[in-house]
């Protein structure tokens, strides 16, 4: 069992009004906030951080106890994996908790939400009442309290706990780097587990994928953290569907992959005594931990930290050699564009352009310029609610069925797929309908 700490010792009421303050001009909804023990603390909860809903709901004993234990589960949840914890309350409503720890002590959490995640509807107000059935509490005051409950998208949930909890920790002074820790291992533990299961889908007899460490190099080389990353959670996955719980394979694995990071920076130009530093520094670390989790981990950080110096290293190059191809492109990549308009318009030859983009970058002015497109499809995929098909002519293409294809040769999944997958919320269903024709 974790040890608690004393909440109030750490967050003064001053921290609490503040974040109250701040968290408020940008989501208008109440907060909570309780102990480790699940206990309100007094003085540190908005006046409304109960709906009467709420009320008529807890006025039951039995409703009461539950409303407890969704908290320490809540809590519980929110202490494991170092980040917030949205789910549907046992009377059907949404409920958020922000985890409060200073360095690895949990300490309590804030709670807000509290609230419907669409309109209320016919078939939520059954749900509800078949929550609490058996509570004696009348069904028409459930319903008539749950409308006035107010309505907040999934994503509005998430960008408001994503928000308080970097309020909270700024605001009260904590100690942000042990639960940025957890939230990175949870975040890659998830993304791994999800490369097992589409290892085991797609082969019966699991070999090392070598193509695609060779594939990790040319991303390094690139200085694509994204692209590196997806391709590293996916060989980790490899090795330890192969040696599940052999903790030594692991690291000896994770030693070679090292080497192979240090030498694709290298061949991207970094300093070579800098990167021999730097990897011993993380074979010392990797050599030290002890469990799955933290190994994978730091290997992460490894690799996001030589791709990132090699991104670097990218941009000063880039600066004066095709900084205005680069602005032309992404200036133009809403309308046709081919490699001579992009020549003529920075006054060089299509070939010396060309020879420029692949020094520089690696890659071509169309792949560049498909990767912009790409890019922006993601942004508008992610953050709208456009259909596909809009998406497809405003990031340039002229075809819808040409978008997917490139679309699900760059990323792997189709648009629809991948909206489907990075907009759902944890915790939460989701009912906005995604444009289904790509």
């Amino acid at each position: 069992m974790q040890a608690t700490g004393k909440l109030t010792e750490t967050i003064s009421r001053q921290h609490f009004a503040r974040v109250e303050t701040v968290f408020r001009e940008h989501f208008d909804l109440g907060l909570e906030t309780l102990d480790a023990g699940g206990r309100p603390v007094a003085n540190m909860c908005s006046d409304d951080c109960n709906p009467t809903f709420c009320s008529v709901v807890r006025a039951s004993r039995a409703a009461a106890k539950r409303c407890l234990l969704d908290r320490m589960r809540s809590l519980s949840m929110a202490f494991e994996t170092g980040q917030p914890y949205a789910s549907l309350c046992h009377a059907g409503i949404v409920l958020v908790c922000i985890p409060a720890m200073q360095r690895n002590i949990p300490l309590g959490g804030l709670f807000f939400g509290k609230c419907l995640w669409e309109s209320l509807k016919p078939d939520i107000e059954a749900d509800i009442i078949r929550r609490l059935r058996g509570l004696r509490i009348p069904a028409e005051e459930l319903t008539r309290t749950a409308a006035m409950l107010p309505v907040v998208a999934p994503r509005k949930i998430h960008e408001a706990s994503e928000f308080l909890f970097i309020l909270l920790y700024q605001a009260a002074g904590l100690d942000p780097r042990t639960i940025n820790w957890r939230r990175q291992k949870t975040r890659q533990q998830s993304e791994i587990a999800h490369a097992i299961q589409q290892i085991k889908k797609s082969e019966s007899n699991i070999r090392y994928p070598y193509d695609a460490e060779r594939m990790l190099i040319e991303k390094v080389k690139l200085g694509d953290i994204t692209g590196s990353n997806a391709i590293l959670n996916s060989l980790l996955g490899n090795i330890i569907l192969r040696n599940p719980g052999d903790i030594n394979v692991l690291k000896a694995r994770l030693i070679e992959l090292l080497s192979v990071l240090s030498r694709a920076a290298a061949e991207a130009g970094l300093d070579i005594d800098l990167l021999l530093k730097k990897n011993l520094e993380y074979l010392n670390k990797v050599l030290n931990l002890d469990t799955q989790e933290d190994i994978c981990a730091w290997v992460s950080n490894a690799l996001r930290n030589f791709t990132r110096d090699v991104q670097s290293l990218k941009n000063s190059r880039t600066s004066t050699l095709i900084k205005p191809a680069i602005d032309y492109i992404e200036a133009n990549y809403t309308q046709p564009v081919t490699v001579a308009d992009v020549a003529k318009a920075v006054h060089l030859s299509p070939s010396r352009l060309a020879h420029v983009f692949k020094e520089c970058l690696d890659t071509t002015v169309i792949n560049y310029l498909t990767n912009v497109r790409i890019s922006r499809a993601k942004e508008l995929l992610l953050n709208t609610d456009e259909s596909c098909t809009s998406i497809t002519f405003k990031v340039g293409y002229g075809s819808q069925s040409y978008f997917t294809r490139t679309f699900k040769d760059l990323v792997g999944l189709t648009p629809r797929q991948f909206r489907a997958r990075n907009r759902s919320e944890p915790g939460l269903r989701t009912t906005s309908s995604t444009p289904r024709e790509c």
